[in-house]
């Protein structure tokens, strides 16, 4: 199997993904938007498309002249049939391609949160091994209208939308299952200024470390959702 991972800041990598694919000899190729030079695959050449995240916004084509061209890729392997996993910003990207509005919403959440899983999606094969509630974590301000056919997995009360379904291809996670300390460590070091705004749903730099026990079960709750979905 080839993954292409499409990731847009430079510590935002594909996280634990990494270790699933070692252990299962899954290739991973870039393209990295955050190198002045980069270059976009031929789809012949993947069959798994993973959309990272990032602090841009779905509509700032202008600030980040890549983006446009990344839409239309991400559409271009939509139609050709491949297998979409978009995380946080990917899963917005996702939507957006689908002509889904995407927005700020009600408040952003920042740390380690729970979400609650739909009944009929703890009944089916791909999701049957998550519990409900279920905690991991966020780093997010904007959300998304649902994409057509699209399946609600989870939610919070501030984020209706929190991952969705479209059978049997696209997966797009708000959330994130992915992160390692190393990762979350990144973020509060360049994104921190965030965690100064008082808000319900942003914790503080303790309270987010403290969090990290939950690492574990989120690395083996998401190889098992990895082997189900590829």
């Amino acid at each position: 199997m080839r993954i292409h991972c499409l990731q847009h800041v430079s510590f935002e990598t594909p996280g634990t993904i990494l270790e699933w694919a070692s252990q299962n000899n899954v290739t991973i190729s870039y393209t990295n938007f955050f190198e002045e030079q980069f270059s976009l695959p031929s789809l012949s050449d993947f069959d798994v498309l993973l959309i990272m995240g990032g602090y841009m916004n779905v509509d700032e084509e202008e600030k980040f002249n890549w983006l446009k061209r990344e839409k239309l890729f991400i559409k271009d392997s939509i139609d050709a049939g491949k297998k979409i996993l978009g995380i946080c910003l990917g899963a917005q990207l996702v939507a957006a391609v689908l002509h889904c509005a995407v927005y700020a919403g009600k408040e952003k959440e920042i740390g380690f949160f729970p979400v609650d899983f739909s009944k009929h999606v703890l009944d089916d094969h791909l999701f049957d091994h998550f519990k409900s509630p279920y905690t991991l974590f966020h780093w997010h301000g904007d959300t998304f209208d649902l994409p057509e056919n699209a399946k609600v997995i989870a939610s919070t009360d501030v984020c209706k939308h929190q991952a969705y379904f479209i059978h049997p291809n696209i997966l797009g996670l708000q959330f994130h299952l992915e992160m390692d300390e190393t990762i979350i460590e990144q973020l509060l070091l360049h994104e921190g200024a965030e965690l100064n705004e008082s808000r319900k749903y942003i914790q503080s730099a303790d309270e987010i470390r403290k969090g990290f026990e939950c690492l574990v079960d989120n690395k083996r709750d998401l190889f098992l959702l990895l082997d189900k979905f590829l």
